[in-house]
């Protein structure tokens, strides 16, 4: 594969064709990186009863509370190497590379520690049950055992989707998401390792990838070229990637912190809604993933134009990635709801939890383009260099606002349903976009002014 045909030059030529271009393998990247979680569902809902199914499935939002800061820290890494790339600093981008993939093992290692100590705490302040707390602390501790390799794919694969190479992070994926599959047959239904056995496939398949993306980087010809013997932090490169890292994971937290308390929530209904809300959470990932890979695919094509000086271009790129990942939510949402029961029972034979998960459904997927047009607005604003007003807007829009309805709302006895838990997430998408749509426009403007007169003093 010649380095063109991996490689995107997003300061010229049409957009849409290169939006596409980029994006739709990273969807399908983050598509196989769901499918972990998904396969470790729906084997343990299938052959292991729905005990283990509320036990895997309860953890998603316990895993990207933890996380999140660290994923954070490489769209850091992502918007420093794609806006130097875009600015043609060689050295910087070099740099870049090292302190990076250094701080992806820190990641994993300050994350190892606290999940494999504190997990137990944190599903009991969650109000796990009773029933299904040992199993999730297990499945939990092995995860985080081999938490070290998931930061250090994503971190390289934040390298590489820098200078528009996603078919690399896709063909790692494929290779290591039916790898991730076949263990989990092997280990749930032949050895009858419940949730132990999907844990320890999807920590080796996570290893394997970690390795592969190391592996391209070490090959990688030029500015991006991984040498272990530089692995360093360089503080020009740590500031920047921290500038915009730590507020995109602060506001990752913040998104899981929210939904915590939401899941915390569910947790008191009992372990059939518990299965059901799990059930639908993975199936509304795969509609969230091909939204959220329009709006990476903002995140790049604006941090490497606004890199090169091309602030129309800027514009353009945001209107083009708003509009695909909108007609994405739209179609794929609905179509969700359309088959939602046929899909569910991939995941549980039980009725009662098939019809709890099939509310939630209804409530997230249908208006689900209101995240996506979100999301992307908020990878726009980091983009240009601001990553700190996202961050303060999800804060109020996306978590306070959920919270509060939790704890006022949601606790008069009338409204204490699962519904009314459900309703808080498109009213909270509406009020977030609208404010980052008038934070962005602010910004552009400012930016655009700030260009014109930089032009203007270089012609006198």
């Amino acid at each position: 594969m010649s380095k063109k045909s991996i490689e995107i030059d997003m300061t010229s030529g049409p957009i849409l064709p290169k939006l596409l271009m980029f994006s739709i393998p990273l969807i399908l990247s983050s598509i196989l990186q769901l499918l972990f979680n998904a396969a470790d569902v729906i084997v343990v809902g299938q052959f292991a009863g729905k005990e283990a199914l509320a036990a895997v499935g309860s953890t998603g939002s316990l895993v990207n509370l933890l996380v999140n800061l660290f994923v954070g820290l490489s769209v850091g890494s992502n918007v420093a190497a794609a806006t130097y790339y875009g600015a043609g600093k060689k050295d910087l981008i070099h740099k870049t590379v090292h302190t990076s993939v250094l701080l992806s093992f820190i990641s994993g290692i300050i994350l190892t520690v606290v999940g494999v100590c504190f997990t137990k705490y944190f599903l009991r302040w969650m109000k796990s049950p009773e029933n299904v707390i040992g199993l999730s602390t297990l499945y939990l501790r092995i995860y985080f055992a081999g938490i070290t390799a998931t930061m250090i794919y994503n971190f390289g694969s934040a390298l590489l989707r820098a200078k528009g190479d996603t078919l690399r992070p896709l063909f790692i994926l494929l290779i290591a998401g039916v790898i991730n599959f076949l263990l989990n047959l092997l280990f749930v239904i032949v050895f009858r390792m419940s949730v132990a056995g999907v844990a320890l496939a999807t920590v080796i398949s996570q290893c394997l990838a970690a390795g592969a993306v190391i592996f391209f980087l070490l090959k990688e010809k030029g500015d991006f070229n991984l040498d272990l013997r530089k692995l360093g932090i360089d503080k020009t490169v740590l500031l920047k990637i921290l500038n915009v890292g730590v507020p995109a994971g602060v506001q990752g937290i913040l998104f899981s912190f929210s939904n915590v308390i939401i899941q915390s929530a569910i947790n008191g209904f009992g372990d059939i809604e518990v299965a059901g809300s799990s059930a639908s959470a993975s199936v509304e990932g795969f509609v969230w993933t091909t939204m959220n890979g329009f709006a990476q695919g903002a995140l790049t094509f604006v941090s490497q134009n606004y890199g090169a000086g091309k602030i129309e271009r800027i514009k353009k790129s945001v209107i083009t990635a708003e509009l695909t990942a909108a007609t994405a939510g739209l179609i794929l949402g609905n179509l969700v709801v359309l088959f939602g029961k046929q899909i569910l029972s991939f995941y549980s034979k039980d009725t009662s939890v098939i019809d709890a998960a099939y509310v939630r459904l209804q409530f997230i997927c249908c208006p689900y383009l209101l995240c996506g047009i979100m999301d992307t607005m908020a990878s726009s604003i980091r983009g240009i260099g601001h990553s700190l007003v996202p961050t303060l807007v999800t804060l109020v829009g996306a978590c306070l606002s959920r919270i509060l309805w939790i704890m006022t709302v949601f606790t008069i006895p009338r409204f204490h349903t699962p519904q009314m838990i459900f309703i808080t997430y498109p009213l909270s998408w509406i009020l977030t976009f609208t404010v980052l749509l008038g934070c962005f426009i602010f910004f552009y403007s400012r930016l655009k002014k700030s260009y014109s007169s930089q032009k203007e003093n270089e012609s006198l």
